[in-house]
């Protein structure tokens, strides 16, 4: 059994930051809070991209657009529940590393995907002039095929790289990333 996750002030913890970032709009903060609430409810160790998506789809209109009306939400929440249930278990002894992620200590709280997925969403959301949204977030959690997100997506049979290319569609954004701090496993991540 995993022992509790310490009681820090979010302070000490450094976890608030992203929620300060000026760099994400106020939905996007908002997402980060939700994903945090859900992870400290699931007694896991790390904010991951599975919560950061679960949080997309429930505060995002954008973000459910992106999958259409209809069963594939619904599919693909029931995977997101299940795993806050106990789907995830199996996760709790791991950190989501694809091991081809530079860890970013900036954001102390996250996993090192979904910490590499926050800075690739704001380079992404520099590149159109404005603070990081949600589908921003969601392009850059998509192209690591490591990330648990992923794994959700692909249990929920929907194909990542299809939900990029409609986010990219638009947006028209490329796919290519300014950065190689972005690059993960030879993919661009955002």
């Amino acid at each position: 059994m995993q022992p509790p996750i310490p009681r820090q002030s979010a302070h000490e913890h450094g976890i608030h930051r992203a929620d300060n970032d000026a760099r994400l709009s106020d939905e996007l903060a908002s997402v980060v809070t939700g994903a945090r609430r859900r992870a400290v409810r699931d007694a896991d160790r790390q904010i991951d991209t599975a919560h950061l998506l679960h949080s997309l789809l429930e505060s995002d209109p954008q973000v459910r657009a992106v999958f259409g009306e209809g069963s594939q939400i619904a599919r693909l929440l029931g995977y997101l529940v299940q795993r806050s249930i106990g789907y995830g278990l199996r996760w709790q002894n791991g950190v989501e590393d694809s091991g081809a992620v530079h860890v970013v200590t900036e954001i102390a709280g996250f996993s090192p995907l979904a910490a590499a997925s926050m800075e690739c969403a704001c380079e992404r959301a520099a590149r159109h002039g404005g603070p990081a949204r949600g589908v921003d977030l969601l392009a850059a959690i998509v192209v690591d095929s490591q990330a648990r997100a992923v794994e959700v997506l692909r249990r929920a049979g929907i194909d990542p790289h299809a939900v990029l290319a409609r986010i990219d569609g638009w947006t028209g954004e490329p796919r290519e990333c300014p950065s190689q701090e972005c690059v993960r496993g030879g993919e661009a991540a955002c």
